[in-house]
C-alpha cells in the first residue's frame, strides 16, 4: 500500500486523534446530538440510554462521515445529525450483538442485557434504530434516507447470515466476505457516502467505494486481532471468536491446508460446548503455523489498497489526508 504503509507508525490512540483533528470540535457536537436524539421522558429509556452513551466507542464512523462531508471544505451543519445517526446505528448493532451472544461486558462496562435484561436489550436496540431513522426523516433528504435505510437492512441481513450458518466449518471465504460486507462494511460505506451528500456530493461514488473497502479491511484486521492480541488491546478476551465458534478468515484459510491431526483438533474445539483455554491456544497455534493469519493479512491489505485508490480523485486537503491515514489506522490498531 503505497501511501499508507510508508507512514511512521504511532500508538493507535494517537493515530486516531490525528485522524480526528480536522473535525475534533464537531465531534463534541455529535455527542450532544446523540443525546438529543435519544432523549425520552420514560425513566427506563433515560437510564438505558445514559448507560449506552457511556459505552460509545472511539467515534470512528462519525469521524468518517464528517471527513467525507468536508473533502471540498463545504461541509454542511446537517452532517452533525448524520454523524450522530451513524454512531447510534452502530450502538444498536452492538446492543443486538451482545444480546444474541449473551455477552456480559462491552468496553469494560456491563452490557445492556447483563445490567438490565435480555428483553430490554432487544427493545433498546430497536429504539436506537427507530430514533436514528426519525432524525434522518427530519433532515428531509431522501437520498440520505435511502442510503441509511439500506444500511439498516444490510445490518439485519448480516445477523441472519451469521445465525443461518448451520455447519460453521463449512463456511466459505465467499460467505465470509458477504457476511462482513453486510455487518461491517455497509455502515462504514453508508457513513462515507451519506457524509459526501452533506458537502461533497460530486464525490459520493468514490467515497462509497472507499468506505466499502475500508470496512472490509477493518473487519479482517479485527478478526486477525482475535488471534494475535490480548484483552488489553482488543477490549475482549483473546480467542473469543473461537470460544463462540465463530469462523473468520484466518481459520477459513487454515481449513484448506491443515493436516488431518490439526483438523481433528479444530473439530474438537467446535464440538466442545465450552472449549477450554488450552484447546483455544492449540487452534490459534494451528492457524498461525498454517499461514491463516498471513493469508488474512494479505487479503485485508488488498482491500486497504483499493480504499486508498478510491481517494485519488479527491482534492488534496486535510480531510483527504485524514481519510488516507484512517486506512493505516484500520490496518494496525495495536497500541
Amino acid at each position: 500500500m503505497t501511501g499508507t504503509v510508508a507512514r511512521t507508525r504511532r500508538p493507535a490512540n494517537d493515530a486516531l486523534l490525528a485522524i480526528q483533528a480536522p473535525v475534533q470540535g464537531r465531534l463534541d457536537d455529535v455527542v450532544n446530538e446523540m443525546h438529543r436524539v435519544v432523549t425520552d421522558d420514560l425513566p427506563i429509556i433515560r437510564e438505558v440510554s445514559a448507560h449506552l452513551l457511556r459505552m460509545r466507542g472511539k467515534m470512528f464512523r462519525p469521524t468518517l462521515a464528517l471527513l467525507s462531508s468536508d473533502v471540498t471544505g463545504r461541509s454542511e451543519s446537517r452532517a452533525t445529525t448524520l454523524a450522530a445517526v451513524v454512531e447510534l446505528m452502530h450502538l444498536a448493532t452492538l446492543v443486538h450483538d451482545d444480546s444474541v451472544d449473551h455477552s456480559v461486558l462491552r468496553r469494560g462496562l456491563p452490557t445492556v442485557n447483563s445490567l438490565f435484561s435480555h428483553q430490554v436489550s432487544v427493545i433498546m436496540g430497536d429504539f436506537l434504530y427507530s430514533r436514528a431513522l426519525t432524525a434522518l426523516v427530519g433532515m428531509g433528504d431522501l437520498d440520505i434516507l435511502k442510503i441509511v435505510t439500506e444500511v439498516a437492512n444490510e445490518l439485519t441481513i448480516g445477523e441472519m447470515r451469521q445465525l443461518g450458518a448451520v455447519d460453521a466449518l463449512a463456511f466459505s471465504e465467499e460467505e465470509y466476505f458477504a457476511l462482513i460486507r453486510s455487518k461491517t462494511a455497509s455502515l462504514i460505506a453508508g457513513a462515507c457516502e451519506s457524509g459526501a451528500l452533506c458537502g461533497a456530493p460530486e464525490f459520493r461514488v468514490p467515497l462509497a467505494e472507499y468506505g466499502d473497502r475500508l470496512g472490509m479491511a477493518f473487519q479482517i484486521a479485527d478478526d486477525i486481532l482475535d488471534y494475535t492480541e490480548d484483552e488489553s488491546v482488543t477490549g475482549k478476551p483473546g480467542g473469543l471468536d473461537l470460544h463462540e465458534h465463530k469462523v473468520t478468515l484466518p481459520l477459513i484459510a487454515t481449513l484448506g491446508r491443515a493436516s488431518a491431526v490439526d483438523r481433528s483438533r479444530i473439530d474438537e474445539l467446535f464440538a466442545a460446548e465450552a472449549p477450554d483455554d488450552e484447546l483455544i491456544a492449540d487452534v490459534i497455534e494451528i492457524v498461525t503455523r498454517n499461514g491463516g493469519i498471513d493469508y488474512a493479512r494479505r487479503r485485508g491489505g488488498a482491500f486497504a489498497r483499493e480504499a486508498e485508490q478510491a481517494l485519488h480523485v479527491l482534492p488534496e486537503g486535510p480531510a483527504r489526508s485524514a481519510l488516507t491515514d484512517a486506512i493505516a489506522y484500520v490496518m494496525d490498531r495495536r497500541s
